[in-house]
């Protein structure tokens, strides 16, 4: 169990990609478990334990908000969203209760589990950044997402966000900042697990 409470977090969903190389028109609006991959896995962020979800649309997002319930979280629109992720990145972040720590989610991670999230928000450290770790074939954990910002960090974060990088410019200058928390699903679960889908050939990924 963790030493320290449960933080105040709010989930930022980032969903604003065309998913040019995937060929299907946004991500967000694919099919998965009956609803579209935006419903499920904003919903997903609030089971796990986040105060509330602001979702990034950019691509698309009239047809996105036309064909989907996002209701229960708080959608904001990144109209420079193909400039790349950094500018979302930082839009999800500005948009976020300023006291609070910010849980960054990526739209293209159908493995994502509610039990990531909660183990996320509980293995988090003040003044920390804490990410998902998964498995490779030689056991060695991997940097990946979702990833928690500490609320004192939130600032420099977003400042170092731009084109197509989010937080990666962050992480490379304060490697000691990192705290990496193992999320790989079990074998045989039937489930991916930190694998972004990119391309067609990983439509399987949606079960």
């Amino acid at each position: 169990m963790t030493d320290f409470p449960l933080p105040r977090t709010t989930g930022v969903l980032l969903a604003a990609g065309a998913g040019t190389r995937l060929g299907r028109g946004p991500k967000a609006l694919l099919p998965f478990r009956g609803r579209t991959l935006v419903e499920v896995l904003a919903d997903i962020m609030l089971d796990g334990g986040c105060r509330e979800v602001v979702v990034v649309l950019g691509a698309g997002a009239g047809d996105v908000r036309a064909r989907t319930d996002l209701a229960r979280h708080r959608v904001v629109e990144n109209p420079a969203w193909a400039g790349g992720m950094g500018s979302s990145f930082r839009s999800g972040l500005e948009s976020a209760l300023e006291e609070d720590h910010v849980l960054v989610a990526l739209v293209d991670q159908p493995g994502l589990t509610a039990e990531t999230v909660a183990r996320l928000l509980g293995a988090h450290r003040p003044g920390r950044v804490t990410a998902a770790g998964y498995a490779d074939d030689s056991g060695k954990l991997r940097r990946g997402h979702p990833l928690l910002l500490d609320a004192t960090l939130r600032g420099e974060a977003a400042a170092a966000a731009g084109g197509d990088a989010g937080a990666r410019r962050f992480l490379q200058a304060h490697p000691e900042l990192i705290d990496l928390v193992d999320c790989t699903l079990p074998p045989g679960s039937g489930r991916s697990g930190g694998e972004d889908l990119d391309t067609p050939d990983q439509l399987h990924l949606l079960g």
